[in-house]
C-alpha cells in the first residue's frame, strides 16, 4: 500500500531529527507529502500551588519561548523536506497529552502513516511514565513507523 501523506511528530531531539530524516527520504521515494507536527506543553512549568508568587510576565515569556521553539523545530524539518523536493506543511498544538494530540493530528490532516522516533525510555521511568510512542502505537487508527 503506497502512503501519500505522512504525519511526522517531532520534538527537536536528536532521535526525532533522525525520524524526520527517514520520513523525508520515505516521502521522497513515495512522492508523499508530509505534515510536520509538534505538541507543545500547555504549561512550561508546573504552577500548581504557587499562586501570586509567579510574575505573570514570566509565564507569558515562557509560553512565547515554547512557541518560538516549536516554530524553529518545525522550520528546520520543513527546510529538510524542501531541500529533498518533498511537499510539506507544519502544525503545532498546545496539549498536556502529546500522544492524543498526535493521533488527533493524523486524523485531522488525513495522514495515512505516522513516522516517529522511539524515545526508548528505560527502567522504572519507562514503566511508570510509559512512552508517547507506545501510546501512539496503541491509540492510532493508522499505521505507525517507529524510527530507532
Amino acid at each position: 500500500m503506497p502512503y501519500s501523506h505522512l504525519l511526522v511528530p517531532t520534538d527537536g531531539s536528536e532521535l526525532s531529527d533522525k525520524a524526520v530524516q527517514q520520513a523525508v527520504a520515505l516521502g521522497h521515494s513515495l512522492g508523499a507529502r508530509i505534515t510536520f507536527f509538534h505538541a507543545q506543553s500547555n504549561f512550561p512549568i508546573s504552577l500548581v500551588g504557587v499562586g501570586e508568587l509567579v510574575d505573570p510576565n514570566t509565564v507569558t515569556a515562557l509560553v512565547q519561548a515554547a512557541r518560538h521553539g516549536a516554530e524553529q523545530i518545525l522550520a528546520a524539518a520543513a527546510a529538510m523536506a524542501q531541500a529533498a523536493g518533498v511537499v510539506s506543511d507544519q502544525d503545532t498544538v498546545v496539549s498536556s497529552m502529546p500522544y492524543a494530540a498526535i493521533v488527533e493530528a493524523a486524523t485531522r490532516h488525513g495522514a495515512d502513516l505516522i513516522v516517529m522516533a522511539s524515545h526508548g525510555r528505560r527502567g522504572l521511568e519507562g514503566v511508570l511514565l510509559g512512552s508517547e510512542t507506545h501510546r501512539v502505537l496503541t491509540h492510532s487508527s493508522c499505521p505507525v513507523l517507529v524510527v530507532r
